[in-house]
Formats: structure tokens, sequence, C-alpha cells
């Protein structure tokens, strides 16, 4: 169904080859550049959805796409950081080991009509890993100054692992909180469903 937030969450995985590109080439001009492309391909995730329930177009793609692109765009930007020295490859490894593996939980419960919605560590999660990536893009130290306050030269890089390290911390915790409410959900099914039986 071609409505304008799916052509938006469309749009966000289209323009993932620009940021793997913008970031390929390398120069800070070229990595400020990629911040802005992923900044406004992230901005869309929060636009996408609010314009689905706003304009009332809120589909069966769309709830598919969405999540998708989110995956594809964080993971992307992620894989390609790995060999230019931002990321270490065992964070990525367990970043997608995580989406895979909670992705594939909750497919099976909704096939057993079990609804895992996502928790607060999950949204808590997507929001470090996106800042964090900000950060990694911009690969480079910058003096960083907020008025006063002069915080003098900042390794962005450095900033960008610690987030990503922290939201890795998150994700660990959101998969094992997927998991027990998954166990709980098809235990109380099946309870319900012995009980229908009596």
């Amino acid at each position: 169904m071609c409505n304008l937030p799916n052509v938006l969450t469309m749009g966000r995985i289209a323009v993932i080859p620009l940021v793997i590109v913008l970031l390929d080439r390398g120069t800070p001009r070229d990595c400020i550049w990629a911040a802005i492309v992923y900044s406004l391909a992230a901005l869309t995730d929060l636009v996408d959805g609010y314009l689905a329930r706003r304009l009332n177009v809120v589909s069966v793609l769309g709830k598919f796409l969405d999540p998708l692109a989110d995956k594809l765009l964080v993971m992307a930007t992620l894989v390609w950081m790995v060999p230019l020295g931002r990321i270490p490859g065992w964070v990525v490894i367990l970043l997608l080991a995580r989406e895979i593996s909670v992705t594939a939980l909750r497919s099976i419960a909704s096939t057993e009509g079990v609804i895992i919605a996502a928790g607060g560590g999950g949204k808590t999660k997507t929001a470090l890993q996106m800042v964090g990536i900000l950060c990694l893009i911009l690969g480079y130290p910058y003096h960083l100054s907020f008025g006063p306050l002069d915080l003098g030269l900042v390794d962005l890089v450095l900033v960008g692992r610690w987030l990503v390290y922290i939201s890795l911390a998150f994700s660990l915790v959101s998969a094992v909180e997927y998991v027990r409410l998954f166990a709980a959900a098809v235990e109380a099914k099946e309870r319900s469903a012995a009980a229908a039986r009596r």
C-alpha cells in the first residue's frame, strides 16, 4: 500500500547506500554529510509512525517495513564501521544476534497468537544506539563548547563506542525480558487451553 508513511519508511532504506558511500570516502566533511543523512533517516522513524496514525493509514506493510528499515539502517552502518576501526566486530555480532533472536521470538509468538510489545529497555537501547552511531559516523575528535561550558577536544568515536556498549547491555537485558514474557504468555495460553478442555 503506497502512502506517505510507507514512502518515508522506504526512503529510510533507500538512503543506506548513501550513508555507506560517504563513510567509505572518510573525510571529515564526508562524515558530517553521512551524519546528516543518517540523522534525517532516523528522524523519519518518528515521523512515519506519527503520520500513519494521524492519517489513519496504518497498514500491514508499514508494520513490516518500519522495524525492518530501522534494523537495516542501524546494522548496515555498524557493520560498515568495523573495518574502519570505529567499533569492535564482537559488539556488532552480539547486537545482530540479539536483533535476529528477538525478531524470531516475536514471529513465533505471533503465530501462537501471543503479542509481545516492545518494552522500555528496548526503546532506551534504540535511543542509545542511534546517538552512539551518530557519534561513530562523525568519526573524528571535535572541539565542543556549549555557551560558557568548554569541553575541549572530544573524541566522538570513543563517546560513540561507549554509548553503543551501554546500548548492548540494554539489548541483552531486554532480550532476556522478551524470553521471559514469551515463556509466561505461552504458559498462560497453555493453561487456558487445558482449562477449556476440562
